[in-house]
């Protein structure tokens, strides 16, 4: 009987996730982007994470974001979508190809009237060149090892009040299973620590999608 209710348990637990996920479902530009990065080997932010996304722009008024990791235009759809149409999008990515898959779904997301840079490039080596306190939002969906470090240039990069967010924060239900400890785990486990613990930031951990952790960085 028990193990019955454990399973009931599970799988009302996965139905949840399931109906959280598809509660705003994606048209086709976004499932045609989402295709593209999967046929290459990216991994976009789920449609959940990007409804976020999309509300964090909106709710913060984001006119400058800079994501790191492109997700073939997946994020970056969903993170305009939430922008005003004279807002710049700074993409960061080390592969060329995912780049040139994510123009290729602004202009079919019809966002071609947004503004976009797009530096092709390490984030630890983009990152310090961009201008302290001159954006809105930072999203990182890149190396999970370099999360820590993605952070360190976020809060200089930001203004008071803007946000930084992370995507795959649960990273595939390890970060909470104390027995994985692979770098890429741990990596995120103390991006989540530095966050917590840090007092200029508001932190908040959704569990949308593969986890998406945000903060607010205080006035």
């Amino acid at each position: 009987m028990r193990g019955s209710r454990e399973e009931a348990a599970i799988d009302a637990i996965q139905a949840t996730r399931a109906y959280v996920e598809d509660f705003l479902p994606e048209d086709e530009p976004l499932l045609a982007a989402r295709r593209r990065g999967e046929e290459v080997g990216a991994s976009p932010i789920g449609p959940a994470g990007g409804a976020a996304l999309r509300f964090l722009t909106t709710l913060i008024g984001a006119r400058t974001v800079v994501e790191v990791g492109s997700g073939c235009g997946v994020s970056g759809v969903w993170l305009m979508r939430g922008m005003p149409k004279d807002a710049v999008l700074t993409s960061v990515d080390i592969e060329p190809e995912n780049q040139r898959l994510a123009k290729l779904a602004y202009r079919e997301a019809g966002l071609s009237g947004f503004r976009t840079r797009m530096i092709s490039g390490p984030a630890l080596e983009v990152l310090p060149r961009l201008t302290d306190g001159a954006y809105d939002m930072v999203f990182c969906d890149a190396d999970k090892r370099e999360y820590p470090e993605y952070l360190t240039d976020a809060l200089r990069l930001l203004r008071p009040g803007g946000v930084v967010a992370f995507d795959n924060a649960l990273w595939h239900d390890r970060v909470a299973d104390s027995g994985h400890r692979d770098p890429d785990t741990e990596a995120i486990r103390e991006v989540h620590r530095m966050i917590r613990d840090d007092e200029r930031l508001v932190p908040l951990l959704v569990p949308v999608g593969d986890g998406l952790l945000c903060a607010v960085k205080r006035g």
